[in-house]
Order: C-alpha cells, then structure tokens, then sequence
C-alpha cells in the first residue's frame, strides 16, 4: 500500500488517529494536508513529516469550507477530527451537544461534500474514510452526544457511498474501539470503568492510534477499490461477540 504520487487531507491530524494516519500515509508517500485547530501540533507535524499545514476550527461551518478551499484537489480524504463532552443522558446540555455534533458529523459533511465537488469536477474518483467508532454500535455511559455524532457518521457515509459511487468516489468508515490517545484517557482512565471494558475484548487489550492508521490506510488504498458504503471494526473482536 502506497501512495507515491498521492495527496490526502486529513482533519484532526495534530492528536491521536489522525496524527498517526498523516505519520504513516506520508511515510508511503503521500503529501499530507494537515488540518487542526492547534498551530502547534500543526507546527510539530509539519517538522516531523513536511506536510503542508491548515489551522482551522471545524465547529465553524464557513471556515471549514475555506480550510477544503485552501487545501484543494486531492485524492483522499481521511476525516479524523472528533472530541467528546461526557455527559448523562439527564446532565446532557445545548452546549454539549452542538459541539460534539458540530465536529463529529456536521465538519465531516462539510469537508467530505467540498473534496468531492472538486474531485468530480477535476474527473477523477477518490475516496473517503471517516474515523467513527464502536459507539455508535454499543450504549456506552455518558456518550449520548458521542454516540450519536458516530452512528450518524455511518449512516451518512452510506448516502455517501451511493451518490458518490458513479463518480468513482468510495466512502467508507473505520469504527474503532478504544483506542489509546488523548480523548481516550480522559473518558477511560478510572479502573473500574476501563477493567468491565477491557475484558470484552478477545483480544484483551485496547487499540493503538498505529493500528487503525493501518486499516484507514488499507481503504485508501487500490487493494479496496471494490470496498464502498463498509464500516470496518477496528476493535480486536469486540462487536463480534
């Protein structure tokens, strides 16, 4: 799988999956277009890997169209770019809600409708694949937003995949279970919470952020091209027992 020749653009690229997918997409050869709302995460991706570099609040619907404009034609798209507020289903805010749908879904919309506006209009496929997770499968507490920004993703990605399909474009999801980073820790660093998770894993352990690069990557790639409209587990087995 390599991609020499190729560009990507990838939200959410300055933490976690999306770092680890501009790591290990430039490292085949890809030209990352990195997008983040943190310069210097940015900043230290761009000296690590030498991509190009877009700082942008995704939560802002008029700037994120401007960040795809700014990035232009490419080939792929990897929308990585999340964050969670936990809160119960009776503590659940406006507040809450708007930012975790407004980054999770409705950036992933955006930026998934303007690379392909420009694909088609350039005459050539693509594809696309957005990081969405077992929680969109599973109740987990606390994950209301969360949960459904996910399984929203998903079913999106199926219209997606339809209407994109005669274009040459595939869409598709990688669902990954816990996964060790940042946003991770926070909602799974007590024991007793993560201990019950943990032990639902045949695998028993949790996903690294190299892992699901991996798997975002082999979608990418031209060993998927019959692959469109599938959402993968990344998750160790969890969903299938």
């Amino acid at each position: 799988m390599q991609f020499s020749g190729k560009s990507v653009i990838i939200t959410g690229a300055g933490k976690g999956i999306g770092k680890a997918c501009a790591q290990l997409l430039s490292a085949r050869g890809a030209e990352v277009i990195a997008i983040s709302r943190t310069r210097s995460d940015l900043d230290s991706l761009k000296d690590e890997i030498g991509c190009r570099t877009i700082r942008v609040d995704l939560a802002d619907p008029t700037a994120a169209r401007a960040a795809m404009a700014e990035a232009g034609t490419c080939d792929f798209l990897v929308n990585s770019a999340g964050i969670n507020v936990l809160e119960s289903v009776l503590e659940m805010t406006e507040a809450g809600y708007e930012a975790v749908l407004g980054i999770n879904l409705r950036a992933a919309l955006i930026t998934s409708q303007e690379f392909a506006r420009r694909r088609i209009a350039a005459g050539e496929g693509g594809a696309i694949v957005n990081v969405t997770s077992i929680a969109g499968h599973r109740g987990f507490e606390d994950h209301l937003c969360y949960a459904a920004s996910k399984a929203g993703l998903e079913g999106a990605s199926r219209v997606l995949a339809k209407e994109l399909g005669p274009h040459g474009i595939r869409v598709n999801c990688v669902a990954p279970t816990i996964t060790l980073t940042e946003l991770a820790a926070e909602a799974w660093s007590d024991p007793q919470k993560s201990g019950p998770m943990m032990v639902r894993h045949p695998i028993n352990r949790f996903a690294v952020a190299e892992e699901v690069a991996g798997s975002v990557a082999m979608l990418l790639s031209d060993d998927s091209t019959m692959i469109s409209g599938a959402v993968l587990p990344v998750d160790g087995g969890f969903l299938a027992v």
